[in-house]
This record gives C-alpha cells, sequence and structure tokens, in this order.
C-alpha cells in the first residue's frame, strides 16, 4: 500500500495540489474559542493534566473552552480528582512543534500528558522515520523532564471522512493519516506508560464543526469521556 500510495501521489498531484489549495480557500478558518487554558478543578486525590496539541486539542470548532477537550475532560475528571490542569494547544502545531514547546516549557511533575497532534502533519507530508522519532523524543522528555508515566496520544482522526475534503484528496489524505497512526501503534506497542488513543467518534454533521474539519462540542464530549474513562483507570 505504501507504494501504490506514493505512485498514485505522483500520478495525480497536480490535482491534489489543487484541490488542497481550493480547500484551503473556501474552508473557513475558526477562531480557538475563548475561555480558561489552565486551573484547579474537582476534589480527590491530587492530578496534574497538560494537555498539549494542535487546533482540536486547543478547541477549534467549540463556542468556548467549557465545550472543547480541556474543559469537557477536565469536568469528567472533577468528580474523581482534585485537577490541576493546563492546556497549551495552537492551531497549526505539528508534532515537531509539541517537542519544541516541552523542551522550552518549566520543568514540573505532571501525572498525565494528552496530545493531540498529527493533521497537520499529515497535509505537510511529515515522513514515517521523522514522525516516530519526533514521538520518541516528546515521550522522552515528558518522562524525564515532567517526570510523567501516563502519555495519551491521540489518534490522527479519521480524514477520509471528512466532509470539507473532495476526493481524491480525501482519500489521499486518508491514507496518510492510517499510515502514520499505524506506524506509531507498532512503534509503541508494549511502551509502558504510553498508549494511543482512538475516541471514534463519527465523522457525522452532529459531531462535526461547521467548517467540516474539526471536531463539534460533541465530538469533544466523547472525546474526553473516553480519555477520563482511561484516566480513571491508569491512575486508579
Amino acid at each position: 500500500m505504501r507504494d501504490n500510495t506514493y505512485a498514485f501521489a505522483i500520478l495525480m498531484m497536480p490535482l491534489l495540489l489543487a484541490q488542497a489549495l481550493r480547500v484551503r480557500r473556501a474552508t473557513p478558518r475558526l477562531p480557538e474559542p475563548p475561555g480558561d487554558r489552565s486551573g484547579i478543578f474537582g476534589s480527590g486525590p491530587d492530578l496534574r493534566l497538560l494537555i498539549v496539541g494542535d487546533s482540536a486539542a486547543s478547541g477549534v470548532g467549540a463556542g468556548c473552552q467549557r465545550q472543547a477537550l480541556s474543559g469537557q475532560l477536565v469536568s469528567f475528571l472533577g468528580g474523581h480528582f482534585r485537577v490541576t490542569w493546563k492546556m497549551d494547544a495552537q492551531t497549526g502545531r505539528t508534532v515537531k512543534d509539541v517537542v519544541t514547546l516541552l523542551e522550552a516549557a518549566a520543568t514540573e511533575k505532571v501525572g498525565v500528558i494528552v496530545a493531540s497532534v498529527g493533521v497537520n502533519d499529515v497535509t505537510r507530508g511529515t515522513p514515517l522515520k521523522k514522525w516516530i522519532c519526533r514521538h520518541e523524543k516528546l515521550i522522552d522528555i515528558a518522562a524525564k523532564k515532567f517526570d510523567c508515566r501516563h502519555i495519551l496520544l491521540s489518534r490522527v482522526p479519521p480524514m477520509h471522512l471528512f466532509p470539507a475534503l473532495p476526493q481524491p484528496l480525501r482519500w489521499y489524505l486518508g491514507e496518510r493519516a492510517r499510515r502514520l497512526n499505524n506506524a506509531l501503534e507498532r512503534h509503541l506497542a508494549g511502551c509502558p506508560g504510553c498508549r494511543v488513543v482512538s475516541p471514534d467518534f463519527p465523522p457525522e454533521p452532529a459531531f462535526m464543526a461547521t467548517d467540516g474539519f474539526h471536531p463539534g462540542p460533541a465530538a469533544y464530549s466523547h472525546w474526553a469521556s473516553h480519555l477520563a474513562g482511561i484516566i480513571r483507570e491508569v491512575m486508579g
């Protein structure tokens, strides 16, 4: 499949580039929602939580941070933990950008790191070897600098189902996303404390933002609930 995908990309490159430019011009650029990006919430055992990543981690597609991933995840966890949390995410970030962010951050102890990254690596063509190497560095920094024992890496979403993308661009980007996901899961199999998380919310209109590219509040709720269940399990 790798060779077939590469051959397809070479053959169809003019069309793929034209479609990508058309999508970039036509797709509305949604803002990162307003609201708190750090705080303390809930009661119970202490839990220090760091959320990093791209536009999905920053909540694009939601009306406010309480409807986004960070707000809903903290809400789900607050009944079980006293959560000291921070979200540091920005539209356009790749896994390389997240590594740079963590390298520059102040040293502190974090119980759980949630990372959402990959869509921009797909669209910018990050090679598989660099994708894996940069995740290795992310995990190493998380363990050594933040003393973090639980790292949850969200899968790249199923881009072959994104309604904003026309065919064959949708298929091509979906295939690249699948390859990145599969390579990371194989590489991290058996890695203690690391988990590749797949929330599997359906990319239907009710779950998608108005741009047809980002999650909406219902998808964020589904994703946050899934993550919260894993965090309660690993921290129990």
